[in-house]
């Protein structure tokens, strides 16, 4: 058992990675004291401008999907193989939200959430993405679509591969993403978020 143990560990400690923060840092500024004081690629595309976002939003999504991927090749052909490679999206996914790095306060999960989708179904994703889009550009609430494309993703996982391991991996980060976004719920419900089309705090 060692060796499935390693692999979420490895998985918890690649998601625990803060690549916003030091990005952030790299580029002399430090995100958590600033926008919406969140690690995550929108706060960074905010204060950092679009390609460090993007940079941002790349690096989130493969912590996602790489301890995936990596599971996958350790327990190819083996019984009980997808509940070890749903294991370690999972350990990934908290890794972020719950960083031992920064004292356990993380991002909110949506891109790493990206990267754990884009594994468990490409097509699901997709459709997620683009709700995730139209959304936006009709609101300009970044949170709000990340909350609606969240909620959808584990239905279309139903729809498409059944209520097995990866169905219940969507509906985990489905739930963790919403619980991470009480606030900005908070602000939703208030007429209170702040829009993309503004400057101010947002999603972050």
């Amino acid at each position: 058992m060692t060796g499935p143990l390693l692999l979420l560990l490895g998985a918890y400690c690649l998601g625990a990675v803060p690549f916003g923060l030091l990005i952030g840092k790299c580029a002399g500024v430090d995100v958590r004291s600033s926008g919406s004081g969140n690690i995550g690629a929108t706060n960074v595309n905010r204060l950092l401008g679009r390609r460090l976002g993007l940079l941002t939003l790349v690096c989130d999504a493969l912590k996602g999907v790489l301890p995936m991927l990596a599971a996958a090749r350790m327990f190819e052909g083996r019984t009980g193989a997808e509940t070890w490679v749903v294991l370690a999206g999972a350990a990934a996914f908290c890794g972020h939200l719950y960083p031992v790095y920064l004292k356990f306060k993380g991002g909110k999960g949506v891109a790493t959430a990206l990267g754990v989708f884009c594994y468990l179904s490409p097509v699901a994703t997709a459709l997620c993405v683009a709700l995730f889009v139209v959304v936006v550009l009709a609101t300009g609430y970044v949170s709000l679509g990340s909350l609606l494309a969240a909620a959808l993703m584990p239905g279309l996982v139903w729809l498409r591969q059944g209520g097995g391991p990866y169905f219940q991996l969507a509906a985990f980060v489905a739930v963790l993403i919403w619980l991470k976004h009480h606030a900005n719920i908070r602000r939703l419900l208030r007429g209170r978020e702040n829009s993309i089309r503004k400057r101010g705090e947002g999603n972050g």
